[in-house]
């Protein structure tokens, strides 16, 4: 066995209903009284969070709410939210909300913990200073942030740069699927996907697999693939929900011990560039990178095959085809697109985003077979 390092949060709750009850699940851990609650604009606006609030507030809680996160999160909005956390004088920061929401909020623990620039912090394991409690609670089930050491902050007009360090793992992770009822079905369908890539990417990465993580990819893919479909054809389905948000839990905890790789790498120009979200990013580019790493990978591939192509026989390149075949045809049932030409891709494009997809090493290190500059190009040629 290949010597291994595995760590996630130190605590988890997974409760139906939560967050109409986080004030206490968090003043049993707290006794803080200044908390900062980072989210979006619409949930906030939304009254979604208003059971929380409510909870957080009855419990003792001073709440600053920092509602001005966007999708890929740039630089100034990171440093501002952290600024606001600071004159708030926080104690504790609790992220609530998607990927982007959680992973300002890890920033804003280490910033406003500390006095380490971000600047400084890009890279992996380049966090110095401490940071403050931090709490995560996702409402979609996709990016796995809430149990991962991982911020990613868009640089750039169209360049991203990824935080990396033990620090960022939170304190305590808050599951409620009751957050993710009625998440609209395009957005079950992207994040999904998402997780279940993360899954997969665990499973085959070339560097720092270990059991544990095999352990909790295979039953994340399990919980993706099985909820998915039922998740995204009703919205109310409760078991289905809960599936989805434990098993892109799962996949998160999987990951952030064995790392993504070249569908990530290839995946982040595509939202850089032409700001498509993240999940479906992974989405346009999954089943072409699978097939270019099928040579390598094709006897791990045929493994989650089994769990979700039970029916599929013959070889590890038979079955490795069938999981294939059953991925795209997620894509289809959800009608999610298909194709960088849907979402606005041309040739001409390819050159550039083949240049960006080849500087994300810290991605493409990890892929279960060396990827070059001009296996990326027909890739990404495949896909369009």
């Amino acid at each position: 066995m290949n010597t291994f390092e595995f760590r996630t949060v130190p605590a988890l709750v997974v409760e139906f209903g939560g967050a109409r009850r986080l004030g206490a699940i968090l003043r049993e851990r707290f006794a803080q009284k200044n908390l900062c609650l980072v989210t979006d604009a619409f949930l906030h606006k939304s009254g979604m969070l208003a059971p929380a609030l409510d909870s957080l507030r009855e419990a003792g809680f001073a709440v600053q709410v920092i509602d001005d996160v966007v999708a890929d999160p740039p630089e100034d909005v990171v440093l501002a939210a952290a600024q606001r956390a600071r004159d708030a004088e926080a104690e504790v920061i609790l992220g609530l909300g998607g990927g982007s929401s959680m992973d300002v909020a890890k920033l804003i623990a280490v910033l406003a913990g500390s006095d380490q620039a971000l600047s400084a912090m890009y890279g992996v394991g380049n966090v110095a200073g401490p940071r403050l409690p931090l709490v995560q609670m996702p409402t979609t089930a996709g990016t796995g942030s809430e149990v991962t050491p991982i911020s990613i902050v868009t640089t750039g007009a169209t360049t991203k740069a990824g935080v990396v360090s033990p620090q960022l793992y939170a304190d305590l992770t808050v599951l409620d699927a009751e957050l993710t009822l009625g998440l609209p079905p395009k957005i079950t369908a992207a994040t999904g996907i998402d997780a279940i890539v993360h899954a997969i990417e665990s499973y085959t990465t070339r560097l720092r697999k270990n059991p544990l993580s095999d352990m909790l990819a295979r039953e994340a893919f399990t919980l993706l693939t099985r909820n998915l479909l039922p998740a995204f054809a009703n919205g109310n389905d409760r078991a289905a929900r809960e599936g989805m948000l434990l098993g892109a839990m799962l996949a998160g905890q999987a990951f952030a011990n064995a790392p993504v790789a070249a569908v990530h790498a290839l995946a982040y120009p595509i939202g850089g560039i032409f700001h498509v979200p993240h999940g479906l990013s992974n989405a346009l580019v999954l089943p072409h990178v699978l097939r270019f790493n099928a040579p390598a990978a094709a006897p791990l591939y045929a493994e989650l095959a089994a769990i979700a192509v039970p029916d599929a026989s013959g070889s590890d390149e038979a079955r490795c085809a069938a999981l294939i075949a059953h991925l795209e045809s997620l894509a289809v049932a959800t009608g999610i697109e298909r194709r960088l030409r849907e979402v606005g891709i041309t040739e001409a494009d390819i050159e550039r985003m083949t240049k960006d997809a080849l500087l994300q090493t810290r991605l493409l290190v990890n892929n279960p077979r060396d990827v070059s500059e001009q296996d990326i190009f027909a890739i990404y040629t495949a896909a369009l």
